[in-house]
């Protein structure tokens, strides 16, 4: 793939990229937009390595889920980040006025690998064993976390 095909398609993937990254990342835009910036270097860094097996925008999620990954490990353990996650922060919301706020706060509040997968599966439309591929982890496990997921997520908003 050449300078131009990249660009090409990573211009049609950007601003879904970035959408995904600030959901992933519970509203804070300015880290997502960090996520999404060394998502696409990384990504431009390795196009050798692309191969025209599958879809690039999977791969580009790949590279992006792994980079966000990446960047919660350097910042704290897996278990400050999902107490950080149970309270999010709605002051960093994207859109506060957004008629479906209850629904982006209770994803927010999902750990990382549930929201991941309902983010990817839902929001997205990724299919589960496209998303075990862009996860890295086995069909069962994105059942698991789909239904984990879902599960919580109807508790919570049955609450509000």
């Amino acid at each position: 793939m050449n300078r131009e095909e990249f660009i090409k398609l990573v211009s049609r993937e950007q601003e879904s990229l970035r959408r995904f990254l600030l959901a992933l990342c519970c509203g804070n835009r300015e880290e997502a937009n960090d996520i999404a910036q060394e998502t696409l270097v990384k990504a431009y860094l390795s196009v050798s390595h692309y191969q025209d097996e599958g879809k690039f925008n999977a791969w580009l999620y790949k590279i992006a889920h792994n980079t966000f990954l990446d960047r919660k490990k350097v910042q704290r353990d897996w278990d400050t980040l999902d107490e950080a996650i149970s309270t999010p922060d709605l002051s960093l919301a994207a859109d506060r006025s957004f008629a479906y706020q209850d629904l982006y706060a209770a994803i927010a509040s999902l750990p990382a690998k549930e929201r991941t997968s309902i983010l990817l599966y839902y929001l997205k439309g990724y299919s589960i064993k496209e998303i075990s591929v862009i996860i890295d982890v086995s069909v069962d496990a994105v059942k698991k976390q789909l239904s984990r997921g879902r599960e919580q997520l109807k508790l919570k908003i049955k609450r509000e």
